[in-house]
């Protein structure tokens, strides 16, 4: 009966779902019937212009990156399946109806205790939740330790998505959301403190490469408009298109890059009404509290910087996989959602192209190890749910598989036997330094956004 009731919820889709989900809320929160339905509606037809633009991101780069693998003769035995099979072996786990249930329950509890300010209502993405559970079920068949570790990966990835929040506000341009995206918020801390150790190195400290800037000092050429289409045009080339494949290629990477932010304006006139909504709500009732709604990471990856580094990356990724002694998986279908896998390398560094860069080429290593090491028990759940394996494919795993960083460390952590378990050890000790090293350089980052300065300033003016 659960998993009848999953089934139906997951297959009616965030741009039916979310209009339905927001126009309840904006009830509760006492917005009324018509404002909460037009608002509820709006945000439906923005995903929608999203998945369009996404979809378009996908047909069009993702040939293009298949081609480039085949035109330069790689071969692995692990094969990248891309996160939509990710995702459908995910969900055809035993443990999927349970872990939204168990999701759901706790983000309620989490929120009610204080514990978190975000409110997630991005089920669709429940997926990556269900994906630590899953491997820990297929691990050690048991469904209680799989549970809790679910329900562990949920609670760091509430609290990440809650520290990270002002940036989702001043960088990205949306009050009042943030970004629960567990594969994706969890490299946060580490770029975070990549861009601590860059500000401290002379030279690049000074380098200025947003995109505004690029525009001033490039003119059009620096302008997202041109640098889809110039980055698109390099791709082609790199996949060994024909000359109209290449020009096709160079609009439509030109294409995303106008459209999306486009998209993401139109759901945001959605969002802001039941945003604002929930502010007054809970300020009202709970002075000083305030939450934040938990949406998919994809209405921030048509940031121009953003998709500017994930095309540069395409062929970086290929490159790492054939350079790096330890990887053994060959960048395949995923390689379209690396937009998905840099967004926080290229927000720690507020859009800075270089230093965005840099961060995505650490963040794609560690996707690589990660995706190798989780081959086997991705492999073990593919032919659990009856997986269709392709041919010659002995093992499968995937880019998004391998950007759960703290699965594997909690995966890991719980065999002693395993070659890789004190690897985790210095991997969760590491990780947890470093989250303490930078958990208050967002809100310096931000201060001026946030109106920290001005509060500092009272501060030390009343002190004298």
């Amino acid at each position: 009966m659960i998993k009848q009731v999953v089934d139906f919820i997951l297959g009616l889709g965030a741009s039916v779902m979310l209009p339905i989900i927001m126009t309840i809320l904006g009830l509760v929160l006492g917005q009324g019937f018509k404002k909460s339905f037009r608002a509820g509606l709006t945000i439906g037809i923005g995903f929608v212009g999203i998945g369009l633009v996404i979809d378009l991101l996908m047909n069009s780069l993702g040939p293009a990156a298949k081609s480039m693998v085949e035109a330069w003769g790689l071969k692995f035995d692990i094969l990248d399946v891309g996160w939509p099979i990710g995702a459908a072996i995910s969900f055809g786990t035993v443990v999927a109806p349970l872990m939204i249930v168990v999701g759901l329950v706790l983000n309620i509890v989490l929120v009610s205790v204080n514990f978190t300010k975000t409110i997630n209502v991005d089920i669709w993405n429940y997926w990556h939740f269900i994906f630590a559970a899953s491997v820990t079920y297929y691990a050690y068949h048991n469904m209680f330790l799989a549970l809790l570790v679910g329900a562990v990966v949920i609670a760091i990835t509430l609290k990440l998505a809650d520290w990270t929040a002002p940036v989702v506000e001043h960088h990205f341009g949306m009050p009042g959301v943030s970004l629960a995206h567990a594969e994706t918020v969890n490299f946060a801390p580490i770029t975070y403190a990549l861009n601590k150790i860059q500000d401290k190195i002379p030279g690049l400290n000074k380098v200025n490469a947003s995109p505004e800037a690029l525009s001033r000092r490039f003119g059009i050429f620096g302008e997202p408009v041109m640098m889809g289409l110039i980055l698109g045009i390099l791709i082609g080339l790199l996949g060994k298109y024909d000359l109209k494949g290449i020009l096709t290629l160079g609009v439509q990477m030109s294409a995303v890059l106008v459209l999306m932010p486009r998209m993401v304006a139109l759901l945001m006139e959605g969002l802001i009404p039941i945003s604002e909504g929930a502010r007054e709500f809970i300020s009202k009732r709970f002075p000083g509290k305030n939450v934040y709604i938990g949406l998919d990471a994809a209405i921030v990856i048509g940031n121009p910087a953003n998709m500017a580094v994930a095309l540069l990356m395409v062929p970086i990724t290929i490159l790492l996989a054939v350079i790096l002694p330890y990887n053994r998986m060959l960048p395949f279908a995923d390689l379209a959602v690396l937009p998905f896998t840099v967004v926080w390398a290229v927000a720690a560094s507020r859009g800075n192209i270089i230093r965005g860069l840099i961060n995505s080429i650490c963040t794609v290593a560690i996707v690589l190890f990660l995706a190798t090491n989780l081959a086997p028990l991705a492999t073990t759940m593919g032919k659990a749910v009856g997986f269709q394996f392709p041919e010659g494919a002995s093992q499968i795993s995937g880019i998004d598989l391998g950007s759960h960083v703290i699965p594997w460390i909690i995966v890991r952590l719980l065999d002693p036997t395993n070659p890789m378990f004190f690897a985790a050890i210095g991997a969760a000790i590491l990780y947890a330094l470093l989250w303490l090293w930078v958990r208050n350089d967002i809100r310096k980052q931000y201060a001026k956004e946030m109106g920290l300065e001005t509060e500092s300033a009272q501060n030390t003016s009343a002190a004298r």
